[in-house]
């Protein structure tokens, strides 16, 4: 015999109790435990049965499973208040997950973002669902890392052409418009907002610049709507040397397009991969594994201070959101860094033997080093390392030596020139 339900996750609107069917009136009249944050349960509180109990879950989330269970185990249904449909980042998925879905029952109403589509007239499966309603993020940084309120969102809209985002009280369109514009994005954007939808004074914001939206006061709630208008033209990766920011008068202190290719190869990349880039010169390589890794991210370090000025200015360029650029030496800093799928070193310092000992250490299991020397010392004092370091980490290595040339016009000829030849050392921790 099944288990009968005894939670039901109650989607409604501002508009309350009059936009509620009679379904879910009913349910609520009936229930014996009404949940829900306080806003919502001024909604319908004038309409409840005397003998109802109510629970205010503000900064409770956490107690509400154990609420509903004691309801049960008292012999009451129990309604918990939603806000259009729970399910659509709602709550429900997570009482579903704490209480079992055979003591679920959920009731949607639309959800805010469904409206918003509604009254904008945008076909809503274009787009990519996602939230910022979270608690206060602050102000979007160049280089801030994924516990970042806004990072998620923020990553969507790298991602997706057109996202749709439910936003809260502190992360609203005006914060989410300074963020855009600080991760390097411009009149490539357009904000859509609708605030206190299904309310009388509803009002809808359509199609405004990120500077109009940034220095603007929407009413809450509100959601928004993120759509670029013209199509990122860049590839993924495979960028030309000129594409970046370089030293001068020192031009060319950069990982070549081709060494570059072949490192990203060797680094085995996953969409959701930690990367570290040690030594990061102009930015070329993590900056490209960046966008390889749209749901991971890039930790990047570099000791030269114009060095690292040209790469935070690529990332800029880039719209790489999902890398964050420290200045300094390593090891100093790494500490602090998630342990890494994927490293890739393109200086070391000086520290190249201890580097390899911490790398190896904090490498996650199947994880790869790749680092790239132009010097023969450099090259022994890494495969001296890396011998040394394979009884104990279980790591296996190898060498790849890579000898590009390049075609150069001669008269109304052409003729090859060649780069300087690289050593490309790869190691993989079993």
């Amino acid at each position: 015999m099944s288990k009968q339900p005894y939670c039901t996750v109650l989607g409604i609107l501002d508009d309350g109790w009059a936009g509620l069917p009679d379904s879910s009136r009913h349910c609520l009249q009936s229930a014996g435990l009404i949940v829900g944050a306080g806003r919502t349960l001024a909604l319908v509180q004038a309409h409840l049965p005397a003998g109802a109990s109510l629970k205010d879950m503000d900064g409770k989330l956490g107690q509400v499973p154990g609420w509903i269970q004691q309801a049960a185990a008292d012999g009451l249904r129990t309604v918990v208040l939603a806000t259009g449909d729970p399910l659509c980042h709602g709550m429900a998925s997570y009482l579903v997950g704490k209480l079992g879905a055979e003591s679920v029952t959920v009731l949607p109403a639309p959800s805010t973002l469904q409206l918003a589509f509604a009254r904008f007239q945008r076909p809503w499966q274009d787009y990519r669902i996602s939230t910022c309603h979270t608690a206060d993020a602050g102000e979007w940084q160049f280089g801030t890392t994924p516990d970042n309120g806004l990072y998620k969102l923020i990553r969507a809209i790298a991602e997706y052409p057109k996202v749709a985002a439910f936003t809260g009280p502190d992360n609203n369109p005006a914060r989410l418009a300074r963020a855009l514009l600080a991760a390097g994005y411009g009149e490539e954007i357009r904000l859509s907002v609708a605030a206190k939808l299904a309310l009388p004074d509803e009002q809808l914001f359509p199609d405004l610049s990120l500077e109009q939206a940034a220095a603007m006061s929407f009413p809450d709630p509100n959601v928004v709507l993120v759509e670029r208008q013209v199509a990122d033209p860049r590839a993924i990766f495979g960028f030309d040397d000129l594409d970046f920011v370089q030293r001068q008068p020192e031009k060319g202190l950069i990982t070549k397009l081709e060494a570059r290719a072949l490192s990203l190869a060797k680094l085995g990349l996953k969409p959701d991969s930690v990367v570290w880039d040690i030594g990061a010169g102009s930015g070329s390589v993590g900056l490209e594994a960046s966008r390889l890794c749209r749901h991971g991210h890039v930790y990047a370090i570099e000791k030269n201070e114009g060095d690292a000025a040209n790469a935070k200015e690529n990332a800029l360029r880039f719209q790489a959101t999902n890398y964050t650029l420290r200045h300094g030496k390593a090891p100093e800093g790494l500490e602090t860094w998630p342990d890494p799928d994927a490293v890739f070193v393109g200086g070391s310092g000086g520290e190249l033997a201890a580097l390899i000992e911490l790398i190896l250490t904090r490498l996650k299991p199947n994880g790869r080093l790749v680092m790239n020397f132009v010097t023969l010392e450099n090259l022994a004092t890494a495969t001296t390392a890396l011998a040394a370091a394979v009884e104990k980490f279980g790591a296996n290595w190898d060498v790849t030596q890579l000898q590009a040339s390049r075609s150069q016009p001669i008269l109304d000829m052409h003729r090859m020139a060649a780069q300087n030849p690289i050593w490309i050392v790869s190691a993989k921790k079993s």
